[in-house]
């Protein structure tokens, strides 16, 4: 117990003896056991405000990692959320009332070029001019 033999015990019971007489002893006894008890429990709990504290920063951290994530795929969906292609057919509407109207121009009519008509020599004709 703290590092204390046997022999170191025994002479500091036999000092406390010859200091408080036997008739403060156990009395004085019984307050240090409480004093000892008061100060474990003193220590236990700063050690469990200190773990939980720690935790609840551990959890606070891991929170606002998943918080970053969320926010990031709500980003994403927005991007897909505006992909609408009533939204590109009421811009592309719009901004065709708000664009000056342009006249048309006539198509241009090309002339009508002549026909020529090439006749195929049939097999018979081959024929004929070879005899």
């Amino acid at each position: 117990m703290f590092g204390m033999g046997f022999t170191e015990i025994l002479l500091i019971a036999v000092v406390a003896i010859l200091f408080l007489g036997p008739d403060k002893l156990p009395n004085a006894m019984v307050q240090i056991a409480k004093f000892i008890k008061g100060a474990k429990s003193a220590v236990m709990e700063a050690k469990n405000a200190i773990d939980s504290e720690v935790k609840i920063s551990e959890l606070k951290e891991e929170a606002l990692g998943y918080k970053s994530k969320l926010d990031q795929a709500s980003a994403e969906l927005q991007g897909f959320k505006n992909i609408n292609p009533l939204n590109d057919i009421k811009d592309d509407i719009t901004n065709s009332m708000n664009s000056p109207i342009e006249p048309k121009s006539e198509p241009k009519i090309e002339p009508k070029q002549d026909e020529t008509i090439i006749k195929k020599k049939s097999s018979t004709d081959d024929d004929k001019g070879d005899k």
